[in-house]
């Protein structure tokens, strides 16, 4: 424990200490408790009328490091929840109060038993009691009671504020769903070569014999080319249709192949056909490689000839067996399962093409750098975003404000000199590690009943701002006063700060909020970079909602 305590006080301070707090304390860390948390609950009233609310109300007293969770949704049945309002806090010290309230009703009449609630505290469950109910019927007097007409329907101006968010959302789903249905739906005429890519393979090899009949190629003395495709055709049709591997083979391995499929009884063929056969190939390897040049007519009776070898072998081909039938029929299904497969990528490949369309819009509208710093998270525009601020009380007396992140109380150690002036000083800050963003507050009281120096203690803090390391100080001094009417001094400025983990200087600013009377002072600091466009929108927000007591 000596050695963690050692730790804490050599290494962890030097990380968590207040720029303007040096004159008041020298270390800060956190502080934890052991008590034990507190559980009461109760409610405003245990008999209503139907329709009427009852508040139902939680309190858990626990360390100010514990993690509380409360219930959400319709818990409370039989009786419906209406409204789960913001949990209150409430800090002294090391311990923290939170208040949950919620509202409650039911629409019959009878008794009803409110059950126990779950409340999870560091993941240990503590329940709260359970309670009688009743609910009443409300008497209506039709006689005393005046009855009056209904009230005509009142105008209202229609809010076209978000219309351009539907119209875009409209427009994104219809592109989506045009492209669905544009490729994997539609169904669109198909080629010639479609058409005859989609013939078997027999039709197929008699079709392209008879365009190469009327092919130019003997014309124009394209022998090459004209035996080219004549053995392309007859290898792609015993390929596919006679189960030969053709394609890849040479003259010789093919006859062999065919002697071989002939002599297993797989292939009627006679030995003359496959002679012939053997013939075209050699005359077509003469042609191809060795530029041979037969006569025209030899030409044309080898095309003849090869138009019959194609039609002894379809012949000669035995009939598929069941089993043969399985395997076309799984190999069709899965060559459509890759054609579904490359439609889907298409779609997919359209869907982010539109995104990306929609993130181009987006951009155009709102600006590139809000785009990207929603993308990235930035921390100060998350924290803008956030839809639940915290409102709160630190220290004693106490200072009010609204904060998008609690503020954690920070252990001070008054240094020997201030001790005799100083009586107690509680200290709560937010710090993002990442920048200069900081909020804190801090609530000093003195021995005596003397008023605070503010412009003493702005000008230690100003000194310790140069001692970090600032550098080009600007400061100016106005009037302060809180919503409620309570004044105090602003102080606030520019000028070139450390930033935390960075040996850089970055330009920042900087606002002092300082209050008291006699005998405390309450301060509030802010700091953040002067780039930061959401750290100003945050701390403009929350200078507006600071609130201090004027006596301690």
């Amino acid at each position: 424990m000596k050695s963690i305590a050692f730790f804490i006080k050599n290494k962890l301070s030097q990380h968590m200490r207040l720029p303007f707090l040096c004159l008041l304390f020298t270390s800060s860390f956190l502080g934890f408790s052991q008590t034990e948390p507190s559980l009461k609950s109760e409610v405003d009233a245990t008999n209503l009328k139907i329709g009427e609310q009852i508040h139902f109300k939680v309190t858990v007293d626990v360390d100010s490091t514990a993690q509380v969770i409360f219930p959400e949704g319709q818990t409370f049945s039989p009786l419906e929840t209406v409204e789960a309002f913001k949990t209150d806090t409430t800090r002294k010290k090391d311990r923290i109060t939170l208040q949950k309230i919620y509202a409650l009703t039911q629409f019959d009449s009878g008794s009803y038993k409110l059950p126990q609630q779950r409340i999870e505290i560091n993941g240990k469950g503590f329940f709260t009691d359970s309670l009688r109910i009743e609910v009443s019927n409300i008497k209506v007097d039709t006689i005393a009671q005046k009855m009056f007409d209904i009230k005509p329907l009142i105008g209202v101006q229609k809010n076209n504020n978000n219309i351009w968010k539907i119209i875009l959302a409209i427009l994104f789903v219809a592109i989506i769903g045009g492209l669905v249905y544009w490729f994997l739906y539609r169904k669109k005429p198909l080629t010639e070569e479609e058409k005859v890519a989609l013939l078997p393979p027999y039709d197929r090899a008699l079709l392209e014999l008879k365009k190469l009949e009327n092919s130019k190629y003997l014309i124009q003395d394209e022998y090459k080319q004209y035996y080219s495709e004549l053995t392309d055709i007859v290898r792609s049709y015993l390929h596919e249709d006679a189960n030969v591997s053709a394609l890849e083979s040479t003259t010789d391995e093919l006859i062999s192949k065919l002697e071989l499929r002939k002599d297993a009884g797989e292939l009627d063929l006679d030995e003359e056909t496959i002679s012939q056969f053997k013939k075209i190939l050699q005359t077509a390897d003469l042609v191809k490689f060795a530029k041979s040049k037969p006569p025209v007519a030899t030409a044309e009776n080898d095309r003849k000839a090869v138009e019959q070898i194609v039609v002894k072998t379809h012949d000669a081909i035995p009939e598929p067996t069941e089993e043969e039938l399985l395997e076309q029929a799984e190999y069709q299904e899965e060559l459509a399962r890759k054609q579904k497969k490359k439609k889907t990528l298409i779609v997919i490949s359209a869907a982010i093409g539109a995104i990306l369309i929609g993130i181009t819009a987006f951009t155009i509208y709102h600006g590139p750098t809000k785009v990207w710093d929603t993308i990235t998270a930035h921390p100060s525009k998350k924290m803008l975003d956030s839809k639940e601020w915290i409102s709160s009380s630190y220290g004693y007396p106490p200072i009010s404000l609204e904060t998008p992140e609690v503020l954690v109380r920070q252990k001070t150690k008054i240094p020997a000199e201030a001790q005799a002036k100083i009586k107690e000083v509680q200290t709560f800050m937010y710090r993002n590690k990442a920048s200069l963003f900081t909020i804190a507050t801090t609530s000093t009281t003195f021995n005596g009943q003397e008023e605070p120096d503010h412009a003493k203690s702005v000008e230690h803090l100003i000194e310790n701002f140069e001692k970090k390391g600032a550098k080009n100080i600007i400061t100016k001094n106005e009037e302060f006063t809180t919503i409620s009417g309570v004044k105090g001094l602003k102080t606030y400025g520019s000028g070139k700060f450390k930033i935390p983990n960075s040996k850089e200087l970055g330009k920042g600013k900087y606002i002092i909020l300082s209050f008291g009377g006699k005998g405390f002072q309450q301060q509030v600091l802010f700091t953040w970079l002067e780039e930061d466009t959401y750290a100003q929108q945050i701390i403009d927000r929350v200078v507006t909602s600071v609130e201090v007591k004027t006596e301690s």
